[in-house]
């Protein structure tokens, strides 16, 4: 269990991790956006140029997020495929649970 709980853990702070880098990118392109309105010639191109490392960045960050969540999606695939009916059963229960609390609504 205690396995379970630091992967999860791990986990988390991938994601974490992943949504603010997104974050500070959205924020830094909105701010070059509207900071480039009135730029032309040299400025403009150093403002593409600031842009760009900011996509490779974001690019960077989600190729280290994906490989580093690989592993974890591997294992849900093995055991899956591994326990088709024991997955069957475990959807079907959390399918039944959501359908009751949803229907005392």
């Amino acid at each position: 269990m205690a396995r379970r709980t630091a992967a999860h853990t791990a986990e988390d702070q991938i994601k974490d991790q992943a949504f603010s880098d997104l974050q500070a990118l959205i924020e830094e392109s909105e701010k070059l956006l509207k900071s480039s309105a009135a730029l032309v010639g040299e400025e403009a191109e150093t403002l593409r140029g600031q842009i760009a490392q900011k996509l490779q960045q974001a690019r960077d960050s989600v190729s280290n997020v994906r490989a580093r969540t690989q592993p974890a999606v591997e294992a849900t695939q093995n055991y899956i495929g591994g326990h088709p009916w024991q997955t069957v059963a475990i959807s079907a229960g959390f399918g039944l649970v959501v359908g009751l609390l949803l229907g005392r609504r």
